[in-house]
């Protein structure tokens, strides 16, 4: 078996950043009711390994019926139990977004997935907004309706800062919806996830109930996922997008200035050009505690993909850009 490297964004051997551009999570918080959440979870007890509480509520905050809610210990777990059950189920050709996460083409390569065209595929990952990119995803409703697994990851959805979903709401029922409230929420170190199963996929929603691990969820993700339903959590959100707003367009018009070609997108981050060698300029600016995202596992060598920061990391940024000018 090929093992596919790992590249992710956020600390490394070297710890964190002082100024962390690599990234996605929402730069406004932690949310502090959700925080509190976290930090007032029961960690000395198991969580119900059932979690009727938690599916009850997420239900109804979706408004849809509590056995479409599916736990996930993370964005990434349920990448690769997917897969996983993909392949148990005969289905053994998979599609991968043009450019993206990582963990969808090793989690193919993990289980013996052969990728595909979406045309071909009996298994279709789509994200949107997309990463790197924060692009709409290229033929998505024509996808939605063809009958096969499609699953949209929706990470940065709560994030899109313009433009909206490609699918109406009749659509996304037909796609298996995966939601990773953690960015948005500002706790990206809190693991925990939740899919929504497409109508009249109850079988395939208890098959994959039964690849996970008993207590795939712990306390804290619990608490996390409990308090992404509150409606001060969601206001806060609100907020934190009109902020992240004004962010994005002082962060664009710095690069733009600095002789970067920077890609349109619709969610907290951009792809860019810096039109220079970058693995120095990565080097260079981590030793100045400045981390962007190399986005060349995502298929975009030459590029790096910057989370929206606040002014002051803004301003450290340009300042290590101008020093190695």
């Amino acid at each position: 078996m090929v093992v596919t490297p790992r590249v992710h964004g956020g600390p490394d051997a070297r710890g964190a950043a002082l100024f962390d551009f690599s990234t996605n999570g929402n730069a406004c918080g932690p949310c502090p009711d959700a925080l509190a959440a976290v930090r007032a979870a029961d960690a000395t007890r198991y969580p119900d390994a059932g979690y009727a509480a938690l599916r009850a509520r997420l239900a109804q905050f979706h408004g849809v019926h509590a056995w479409r809610i599916v736990p996930a210990g993370s964005g990434s777990e349920f990448i690769f139990r997917a897969s996983a059950w993909a392949l148990h189920a005969g289905l053994h050709r998979v599609a991968l977004p043009h450019h993206g996460y990582g963990d969808y083409a090793a989690a193919a390569v993990a289980h013996g997935l052969t990728q595909v065209p979406p045309d071909h595929a009996d298994l279709v990952w789509a994200c949107e907004p997309s990463s790197p990119l924060g692009q709409a995803h290229a033929g998505l409703p024509k996808l939605a309706g063809e009958g096969r697994m499609l699953v949209l990851d929706l990470a940065y959805e709560p994030l899109r800062l313009s433009g909206a979903q490609s699918l109406d709401p009749g659509q996304r029922d037909s796609v298996w919806q995966l939601w990773t409230p953690n960015k948005a929420l500002g706790l990206t170190g809190v693991r925990g996830a939740y899919v929504i199963a497409p109508l009249g996929m109850r079988d395939i929603a208890v098959q994959l109930e039964a690849l996970a691990p008993s207590w795939v969820l712990g306390a804290h993700a619990v608490a996390m996922l409990q308090a992404w339903c509150m409606p001060s959590v969601q206001q806060w959100l609100a907020d934190s997008r009109t902020t992240l707003r004004q962010w994005k367009h002082m962060q664009s018009d710095m690069l733009h200035a600095m002789g970067w070609r920077c890609e349109p997108g619709q969610a907290n981050f951009m792809a860019c050009d810096p039109h220079v060698d970058t693995t120095a300029l990565l080097a260079h600016l981590r030793h100045r505690g400045v981390q962007l995202r190399d986005c060349a596992s995502f298929g975009l060598p030459g590029c790096v993909r910057l989370g929206v920061q606040p002014p002051e990391a803004q301003a450290a940024l340009r300042a290590a850009w101008e020093a190695l000018q």
